[in-house]
């Protein structure tokens, strides 16, 4: 007699899209932005020095490239504020801190040390969180 086997369970594949934030709300937009900002200001921390540092700080060895790549990350965000409808004035203020960072950051040795201590990323988060805040309540977020 065959004993009836139990069925195989089939897993299913879930595409790429349905754990990353994607969509245009303002809550989705704020996970990706907190994503990316931990990512270039926050990623590992220094155990002498108990900083966090990210690839802002990392990539910025690399003497021109590496400010580029990474302003180019932070304009990215820029353009994530621009979607969810904030002034102008908050814009060219985020657009400065990036532009701040690439210049003087861009200078070898003085512009690592630079990258340690100014976080346009997080100045930038900053000013993002609180337009979010203020305008869009539903995307406040409860932080530990």
């Amino acid at each position: 007699m065959d004993v009836p086997k139990p069925a195989a369970r089939v897993r299913r594949m879930e595409p790429l899209g349905a754990e990353l934030p994607l969509g245009t709300d303002p809550l989705s937009v704020r996970r990706r932005i907190e994503s990316l900002e931990r990512l270039l200001e926050g990623m590992i921390e220094i155990p002498v020095l108990r900083r966090k540092v990210g690839l802002d700080a990392i990539a910025g060895v690399v003497p021109v490239v590496g400010d580029l790549v990474t302003a180019a990350m932070g304009l990215y965000m820029v353009w994530e504020a621009r979607n969810l409808g904030m002034p102008r004035w908050q814009l060219w203020r985020m657009m400065a801190n990036i532009g701040i960072d690439t210049a003087v950051g861009a200078v070898p040795l003085a512009g690592d040390l630079f990258d340690l201590l100014y976080r346009s990323n997080t100045r930038n988060l900053r000013i993002i969180r609180k337009h979010l805040d203020r305008h869009h309540p539903a995307a406040r977020v409860i932080e530990n």
